[in-house]
């Protein structure tokens, strides 16, 4: 069976096709400068092939719960940004699995914060860890505190 080659531009349809993303979000990314197109004679988006890959980032990183914003910020920081290569996914994943790990830590806290507060339901601005995380002046008992000490 022989291997069916793309064609170096491809339609908004075929990128959709190729990456399970709708044409609207595929023009959403586009307006957010995640990737770009160029027009052909018809005036039709076309994308570069190397597209579809650029796409399947974007796919896994916010699945992974980045923003567009911190996407976009590692797209640019790309070296080629006409084709991403296995060192490009490498590098991106070296980066983002250092943010993923912070984002764990985080969440690990906020369920252990949550398990002391099962059952308590107070929502106490003295004792309440959820409500009032790092309350370092709250230790010094109530009232006006920052501008006397």
């Amino acid at each position: 069976m022989q291997k069916k080659l793309i064609p170096e531009w491809i339609s908004v349809g075929v990128l959709s096709e190729r990456t399970g993303v709708s044409v609207s979000a595929l023009h959403f990314y586009e307006r957010k400068g995640l990737i770009k197109s160029q027009r052909n004679t018809s005036n039709h988006r076309q994308y570069p092939k190397h597209v579809i890959r650029v796409v399947s980032i974007i796919q896994v990183a916010q699945r992974t719960g980045f923003s567009l914003e911190d996407i976009l910020l590692e797209l640019e920081g790309l070296p080629n940004r006409t084709r991403v290569t296995l060192e490009d996914w490498e590098a991106l994943g070296s980066r983002w699995q250092s943010e993923l790990d912070r984002k764990i830590t985080q969440l690990t806290e906020l369920k252990n914060m949550m398990a002391d507060c099962i059952g308590c339901g107070c929502l106490s601005l003295e004792r309440c860890r959820l409500l009032n995380p790092y309350d370092e002046l709250g230790e010094k008992g109530t009232g006006p505190r920052l501008m006397t000490e």
